[in-house]
């Protein structure tokens, strides 16, 4: 029997339950593949309280690093033993065992422990496309990150930090200042106590940034777009505050020519190729020392509805990770 975290009903992390099923059967191009860490992401709540709706009933979570247990008979890229991970469809991550697609897993180097591997595939390879593709930051760029303390913001500001660029980060409240500061951003504003578009604009003497980065959404959305140049480029890749429920073209693009874009790591890694590209990218980063992991905590697959408690209350600084 396997341990599963399994929905039945969309809503508050109350509706997550521990349940025991068989062991999955694979098919001729799946892979059954024992999870030794197990990210925990913004997405998972989304999921689970039906903003991005499933079919139920479901397991959830889309990140976690584990050991080829079996192969199906078509399979050709892996072969038992393999360390590996993914961070995609299907849903079903939160699980001691998990049958996945084959052209969905990629490799962990050796070198990177499962733990790091489980913490940075998700939150690595949405760095890499934000960095490297959605908008390609070079040194001379001065950009603005929201959440600059969290799982995502810790890996995307030491990235940031080695391309070279201007970085300003928010973050919710004073003590996560210095972390923001530790992760490698020029400058930090508290946009909870302070007028964060305000002191964009005086950092960069009145022209704005480059490109807003904002994962948090509802709260950060009009101040961001005070807050970038003209002609910028507004990157809108999560809603940890809520959905923007509306987007005016003439009121909030227009006046600046703002480009805007609403990128996901699935569109990002669609082709085998492209994966390859994105997780080779984000390993050879870690193994040059761009990017270190510093796990903020470790939980108990048992303990599914209190991290996604924490994770809704702001508690974690950094990413956080099951251990099955």
């Amino acid at each position: 029997m396997v341990k599963v975290v399994e929905i039945t009903e969309f809503g508050d992390p109350s509706v997550l339950k521990i349940t025991n099923k068989d062991t999955p059967k694979l098919q001729a191009n799946e892979v059954l593949v024992e999870n030794k860490s197990i990210g925990l992401n913004f997405i998972d709540t989304y999921h689970r309280s039906g903003l991005y709706p499933i079919p139920l009933p479901s397991g959830i979570g889309l990140e976690a690093a584990g050991i080829v247990k079996e192969i199906g008979s078509n399979v050709k890229l892996l072969k038992v033993g393999d360390h590996v991970s993914h961070a995609s469809m299907p849903i079903g991550a939160y699980s001691e065992m998990q049958v996945m697609p084959e052209a969905k897993l990629v490799k962990v180097p050796k070198e990177i422990s499962f733990e790091d591997a489980g913490a940075i595939t998700l939150k690595g390879m949405t760095c890499e496309y934000l960095l490297h593709r959605a908008y390609k930051v070079t040194k001379d760029d001065t950009i603005l990150y929201h959440a600059a303390a969290g799982g995502v913001g810790q890996i995307f500001c030491q990235w940031a930090r080695a391309i070279g660029c201007t970085l300003i980060g928010t973050v919710g409240s004073d003590e996560k200042v210095e972390i923001a500061k530790k992760n490698g951003c020029d400058h930090v504003i508290n946009y909870s106590t302070q007028d964060f578009a305000k002191e964009v604009l005086e950092i960069t003497n009145g022209k704005g940034v480059d490109a807003v980065y904002d994962g948090v959404g509802l709260s950060t959305f009009e101040k961001s777009l005070e807050a970038i140049k003209l002609r910028g480029m507004f990157l809108s890749f999560g809603n940890a505050s809520g959905m923007v429920a509306n987007l005016d073209v003439k009121k909030h693009l227009a006046p600046k020519a703002i480009f805007f874009t609403r990128p996901s790591v699935m569109p990002y890694t669609a082709t085998r190729p492209e994966l390859e590209l994105s997780a080779d990218r984000v390993f050879t980063a870690m193994k040059e020392g761009k990017i270190k992991i510093n796990i903020a905590h470790k939980y108990s697959l048992d303990e599914a509805q209190k991290a996604h408690e924490d994770l809704h209350a702001r508690k974690l600084l950094g990413p956080a990770i099951f251990i099955p």
